[in-house]
């Protein structure tokens, strides 16, 4: 089992009960799933950018990419309907407490003038959004190897009801939030 999960079970929970006055430790907000969606704006015109962001972002996650395609027609920027444009993976389990683990321990401190992370992220319902701006911050991808520096977005979805319960909860993960 990770250790972040072990964590969560065995100090989280109780330290979330204690805080909130949960009746019940089903109650207790738990890190449901974690997005990461990264957009190819150049795929339009060329289409081999678009696979090596979804090698990148296999590499970054373990899990193969869904490629997501253009809901709409915009002729600014010569773009049709059904287009592939980006790549997401939804991360659950093993996985998501692996990539969560990654994110706090290794991959934030390598950024650049890192101070800690904004705590207005939150959408009001106890999601949080982490926008990054390279995907070099990650250990398994070689600088010499990539074309171009491109950007993610780290969507984190709790089962929290309101932003501090969420706050709270990603805290005693380790999230490095500014003070």
């Amino acid at each position: 089992m990770n250790t972040l999960k072990e964590k969560y079970n065995s100090e989280i929970v109780t330290s979330l009960v204690d805080k909130f006055n949960y009746d019940s430790i089903m109650e207790v907000p738990k890190v449901d799933k974690i997005v990461i969606n990264m957009g190819v704006g150049d795929a339009v015109q060329n289409t081999k950018a678009l696979d090596a962001a979804v090698e990148e972002l296999s590499l970054i996650t373990g899990q193969k990419p869904l490629i997501t395609k253009a809901k709409k027609s915009i002729a600014g920027f010569r773009l049709r309907e059904g287009m592939p444009i980006g790549a997401k993976v939804t991360l659950r389990g093993e996985r998501m407490y692996d990539f969560l683990q990654k994110l706090i321990d290794v991959s934030l401190p390598r950024v650049r003038d890192f101070r800690g992370i904004s705590k207005k992220a939150f959408d009001g319902r106890g999601n949080y959004t982490l926008g990054v701006k390279e995907q070099l911050i990650f250990p398994e991808i070689n600088y010499d190897q990539i074309n171009k520096v491109r950007g993610m977005d780290v969507v984190i979805v709790t089962t929290a009801n309101s932003d501090e319960e969420a706050s709270e909860l990603l805290t005693q993960l380790g999230m490095p939030f500014q003070k």
